[in-house]
Order: structure tokens, then C-alpha cells, then sequence
């Protein structure tokens, strides 16, 4: 602890002279060397214990200000070395400022009595009647969130989880406010029981309450203009400026929360991007992204969404008020101006178009459009398979991972093809298949869910679906034999054994994280029974699920490979690997095909409208290609044919060393 002692006589005369002032000098503590000249027109009150101030900040456009105090007025405050602060409306209560904090023209910044600084607030997501609720905390993830919000059936669970939680926030609850290290606040009206953690900027805001802005230096949080903010948490990298609005909301790591957006009672977990629009009681999982003005997104769980211009859904039907929710799974998009009357459940990576009031639920076929027709919603099976946005979408959300502190609270599986989406398509194909058996193969139109169903729509579905779940199990064998060397086919045998005992059955997908569903099942066991009584466990055991992904996914692999192509993995010979890996040679091939002509699209004379405006047709064409550049040379389509040329390459080698034990 910094060693500090009372002010001298002589000091104090000189501070009075500097327009200080303090009923009691005793309760004013300064450093061993201190210079009072940086203290101007400040009030003490109650125990204040001050830091040196011996730096000097450099302001944008070159002006300098020295650390100290000037026109302020302190109250049971311990401020840390090289502080400036200045131009205090009221006063400062009950907080510690680190070091090289800069605190500038603000109204009012304390902290009023015992606080848990946003930490416990139950968040009404889902169902804004109640029921749903999720308390949050400072390293809240998305996929204890899901556990929370949708597991109800099973009390005892949610029981514990909420006394967790109830225990973590009596442990960091306080009287006193921190501001940690080189933090910046300028301009800003009222900040009243709120944590600010180190490196945060907060600038011209208008009110922030009951919160905790858990910044980092690797990952400043940025507070920007005329942001209002009230029983809130922030994560490290993420900004909420120009007029943006959060009430009861958890905000995730390296969100963006922008442009006059507003949302209550949501979660907007790791790199959601939300501009212009509102949300109120969602579940917003990684990546999930609405930027229009005219958007709102209400009682809906999402993930990697991308919600069109004027998307819209309703979650009341004026009978017992607005106690419907709705989920849409990952990967989805919806259109402009799509509507979606909850409740209703739409499958992962599907494209949603126009307006849908008939309650459809298409969990169970995934990679779908569905698409208003004379107030019909059209169920269009495995189209977004062959669609180039669902691969762009699948390549850039690594890419677009702004999370740059060490801890990353949601641990994100960003596969497309996976055990959970290919155990959805094994079930679609079921599906398919029964519906031409009881209909017939004939039949015109099928129906399903309250969705339409094109007879000619059904057979193309069924055929994709099979060239993708191909795919993946192809991958998956190509994967676990790649880079080994094997003598006989027993060596192969021997290494196609899976090492992982966990994987089997039904996978899911908690809002990022894809795992078992029999592994979280013996985790929730365990905190029923008390065995598992730490939050800490829990994120342990998410970790781990997340590193033994593709251990786990060989299992499940294996065991499908095995049912879908009717063989023994244990007897295989090595004319039927070599098939299997024809079939997935053809799968890659035949789909980055379908990818390509998709592409082909965007060159179309159809995409060159409004090129060329004041020249012929040639011209139009010269004009396209100045702006978009020409077809082979776009990278997608320079991407696709590589990635053509590599699978096959990677196949034929595996072949030649399978040929070798014929």
C-alpha cells in the first residue's frame, strides 16, 4: 500500500490561498513528495486520499494539461498518481481512480450506497411477461445464457444457477467505485454506480447507471455520444456511441451498438453489430447483425443473423399479451421487410423472405428459403446450400472476430457443415422421403410444418442434402486420415477407431458453442446434484467441449459414416475408402459448382443495370468492369476454382496411397 501522510500547516495555507477548502484537513492524505500547485478550487470532504501529480497529458491538436485538480469537488475518494481532473458540475463520491486517469467537464460521477454495478440484474429476454429471465454478470457467456433462458423445465438447474450467480455478485458488490488505469472521461453528465475498468474512453456521454464497463488495455471499451445506459454490462472491445440507448441489456465482447439503436432487456453476446434499429427482449448470439432503422428484432433468440432492412416480428397475438417468442437458428438471414408472427422456429441457415403469419417450424431442414407467396410460406428445402452469401457469410465471420482480449467469454464453433447441422439434414431427408411416401412421389405440392412444399422443390432438396451430408462425412474421414502413414489396411482400420468417448447421439448448438447434447447433459446433472457449484467450473467445462471438437465430431462421424453408406468401418477394405472418397471428391466439386454458377449471377447483363449510364452497352460493360472487376478474376471465383483444384489434389493423394494396399 503507497505510504501517505497529513497535509504540513504550510500546505494547507497555501491550498486555502488556491481556493481550496475542507472542514477537517486531517481526513486529506497526500504522497510522501507532493505539489500542491496543481490543486486549484477544490472541495474535500469525508476521507480523501490523493495521488502525486507530476505528468502532464497532450491533448489532440497539440495542447498540454498537467495532472491535478481544479475545480472539483471530492468526496471518500483515494485517486492514484498523475490524475487530472477538472471542471466537476457537482462532485465525485466514493470512488477509486487509477492511474492516469483524465476526468474532464462532467456533472456528476459517485457511487450511492451498496452496489453490485449491474451484476444479478435479471434480464426479461425471450418473454417479456417474465420467465426467461437471465441474470447477468461480468463474464456471463452466451451458452450459459442458453442454459439459463431456455432450460425452465428443469427448476432445480436454474435454481442454482441463479444462487451462482447471487453468490459471485455478493462477492464483487461494493460501497466504493473503481476506475482503473488511463481511463478517459470527457464531457459526460451523470455516471452513478458504475465500474470502469482500465483504458476505457467515455466521451459525451448523457447518462450511465448501475453498470460495469469491463474494459481492458488489450481491449478499451469505448462509451461514446449522448449514450444512455442504465442496469448494464459492457465487455471488453466493445463500443456503444452516437445515441445509443441499453437498458437492462448484457453487451458482449467487440459488439458494436451504434446510431441511435435502442434495446431493453436483451443480450447481445460477441461481435453483434446493431445500428439504427431496436431490439427488445432478444437473445442476440455471436455475429448477429442488424443495421437499419427501420429493423426491429423482439422475443427472438438468434446467432450469426443478418437481419434485412424492415425486418420485423411480433410476439403477441392481443390475447394474453406479448408472451410469444420465436427462434430463428444460426446462420440465417432475413430479407427486407420480413415479418415473422412468433411463435415460430426457423432452421440454421436459412433465407427468409416476405411475410410469414402461420407459426412454421423448420428447425429440422436446415439451408432452406422460405418465401412468401399469396400469405403462403414456401419451404424451399437445401436451396442455401448452393447460394455464394451462405459460403461468404461462413468464411468471413472468423475473419471478422474483433475479440482481441486473452479471455474470450463465448467460445464460437464458426463450422457450417457439423454434427449439428448434418444430424438436421439426416432428419430432413427422413422427412422428405416419408411425405413422398404418404402423398406421392407425384404430387404437386406437399405440405409441412404450415409451410408449402414444390414437389420439384422436395426432389432437389433431397439431392443437395445428400451431396452435403457427403460432404461433411468425407471430410471428416479425409481429415482423420490425412498426414498419416499406414502399411495395411488393419493400420487403417486401427487408426479410423475414434479416441474420443464422447460424441455420440444428438448434437447442439448453445448460441456458438456446438457439442454434444449427452456431454451437457451429464454437466447439468452435476450442478443439480451440487457437484459442479462454481461458474468458473461451468466456462471450464465450455472450454473444453470447444477444444475437443473435432475428437468428438470423428466419433459422431464415424458412426454415421457407417449407418448412411451401410458399412463396417471395422472390416473395411480399401476399395470401398476409395469410393467413399470418389463420392466426396464429387460432393466438393459438384458444390463449389453450383457456387460458381451462383456467382456467375452477379456478372449478368441483369447486375450491369445502371452501369455505363450516359454509354452503349460496350461502355456498360467497360464501366461494370472498372467498378466490380471481371468475373475470373473475382477473388470468390478465383477462391472456388483453387479450392476445386486442392480438394481434388488432396483426394487423389489419399487415393494413390489407398491403391497401394489393393
Amino acid at each position: 500500500m503507497k505510504k501517505r501522510r497529513n497535509l504540513t500547516p504550510d500546505e494547507i495555507a497555501i491550498l486555502e490561498s488556491q481556493s481550496c477548502y475542507c472542514e477537517n484537513w486531517e481526513q486529506v492524505e497526500v504522497p510522501e513528495v507532493f505539489d500542491i500547485a496543481y490543486v486549484h478550487h477544490t472541495r474535500f470532504s469525508g476521507n480523501v486520499k490523493l495521488g502525486a501529480f507530476e505528468k502532464a497529458f497532450e491533448l489532440p491538436g497539440g495542447l498540454k494539461k498537467h495532472s491535478g485538480l481544479r475545480h472539483v469537488t471530492l468526496h471518500n475518494c483515494t485517486l492514484e498518481d498523475n490524475v487530472l481532473i477538472e471542471n466537476v458540475q457537482n462532485y465525485i463520491a466514493n470512488y477509486h481512480i487509477g492511474e492516469d486517469c483524465f476526468i474532464q467537464n462532467i456533472n456528476i460521477l459517485l457511487t450511492e450506497g451498496e452496489t453490485s454495478f449491474g451484476n444479478n440484474i435479471s434480464v426479461a429476454v425471450l418473454n417479456e411477461m417474465g420467465g426467461r429471465e437471465v441474470p447477468i454478470y461480468n463474464e456471463l457467456s452466451a451458452s450459459l445464457a442458453y442454459v439459463i433462458a431456455l432450460y425452465r423445465h428443469r427448476p432445480e438447474l436454474i435454481k442454482r444457477l441463479q444462487d451462482m450467480i447471487s453468490a459471485y455478485t455478493q462477492q464483487i458488490s461494493s460501497r466504493y467505485g473503481t476506475i482503473g488505469k488511463r481511463v478517459r472521461i470527457t464531457n459526460t453528465g451523470t455516471i452513478r454506480n458504475v465500474k470502469i475498468g482500465n483504458h476505457a474512453t467515455i466521451e459525451n456521454c448523457a447518462r450511465l447507471e448501475n453498470g460495469s464497463i469491463n474494459s481492458t488495455e488489450e481491449a478499451p471499451v469505448l462509451m461514446g455520444d449522448s449514450v444512455i445506459a442504465q442496469d448494464f454490462i459492457v465487455s471488453s472491445g466493445a463500443i456503444v456511441a452516437d445515441a445509443a440507448k441499453i437498458i437492462r441489456c448484457f453487451i458482449g465482447q467487440a459488439c458494436h451498438v451504434t446510431h441511435n439503436f435502442s434495446a431493453h432487456d436483451s443480450l447481445l453476446f460477441s461481435n453483434c453489430a446493431f445500428e439504427n434499429g431496436e431490439a427488445c427482449a432478444i437473445f442476440a448470439g455471436p455475429f448477429t447483425v442488424s443495421m437499419h432503422k427501420s429493423s426491429l428484432l423482439i422475443a427472438g433468440m438468434f446467432s450469426f443473423l443478418n437481419a434485412g432492412s424492415g425486418s420485423n416480428q411480433s410476439n403477441h397475438m392481443y390475447k394474453l399479451g406479448p408472451i410469444h417468442q420465436g427462434i430463428v437458428e444460426r446462420g440465417s438471414k432475413t430479407t427486407s421487410d420480413s415479418y415473422i408472427l412468433w411463435p415460430a422456429r426457423i432452421g440454421a441457415f436459412s433465407l427468409v423472405m416476405g411475410r410469414h403469419h402461420h407459426h412454421s417450424d423448420t428447425s429440422d431442414i436446415p439451408f432452406s428459403y422460405l418465401i412468401e407467396n399469396n400469405d403462403e410460406t414456401h419451404l424451399v428445402p437445401g436451396a442455401n446450400l448452393r447460394s455464394v452469401g451462405t459460403i461468404r457469410d461462413a468464411q468471413k465471420w472468423p475473419k471478422r472476430d474483433n475479440r482481441k482480449d486473452s479471455v474470450k467469454l463465448d467460445k464460437i464453433n464458426y463450422n457450417l457443415l457439423s454434427p449439428y447441422t448434418i444430424q438436421k439434414m439426416l432428419k430432413a431427408v427422413d422427412i422428405l422421403k416419408n411425405l413422398q411416401l404418404l402423398a406421392g412421389e407425384t404430387s404437386e405440392i406437399y405440405y409441412y410444418q404450415n409451410t408449402r412444399i414444390k414437389g420439384t422443390s422436395l426432389c432437389k432438396g433431397l439431392k443437395l442434402y445428400d451431396v452435403a451430408i457427403n460432404k461433411f462425412l468425407g471430410n471428416s474421414l479425409i481429415q482423420r486420415l490425412k498426414g498419416t502413414t499406414f502399411d495395411s489396411i488393419e493400420e487403417v482400420r486401427q487408426r479410423l477407431l475414434p479416441t474420443e468417448p464422447e460424441g455420440s447421439g444428438e448434437w447442439l448448438d448453445l448460441s456458438g458453442l456446438i457439442l454434444p447434447k449427452d456431454s451437457l447433459d451429464k454437466l447439468l446433472c452435476k450442478i443439480e446434484s451440487g457437484e459442479v457449484n462454481k461458474l468458473s467450473a461451468i466456462e471450464s467445462f465450455f472450454e473444453e467441449e470447444y477444444k475437443n471438437y473435432y475428437s468428438m465430431e470423428w466419433t459422431w462421424a464415424y458412426e454415421h459414416i457407417e449407418s448412411y453408406y451401410d458399412i463396417s468401418l471395422q472390416s473395411v477394405t480399401a476399395e470401398k475408402l476409395i469410393e467413399l472418397v470418389r463420392k466426396w471428391q464429387a460432393a466438393v466439386i459438384g458444390l463449389d459448382e453450383m457456387l460458381y454458377e451462383d456467382a456467375r449471377k452477379e456478372f449478368s447483363l441483369t447486375s450491369m443495370t445502371s452501369f455505363g449510364v450516359d454509354g452503349s452497352r460496350k461502355e456498360k460493360k467497360r464501366d461494370f468492369i472498372g467498378v466490380r472487376g471481371d468475373f475470373e478474376n473475382n477473388p470468390f471465383v478465383t477462391a472456388v476454382k483453387e479450392h476445386i483444384t486442392t480438394k481434388r489434389a488432396l483426394g487423389d493423394e489419399l487415393i494413390s496411397r489407398l491403391e497401394k494396399l489393393l
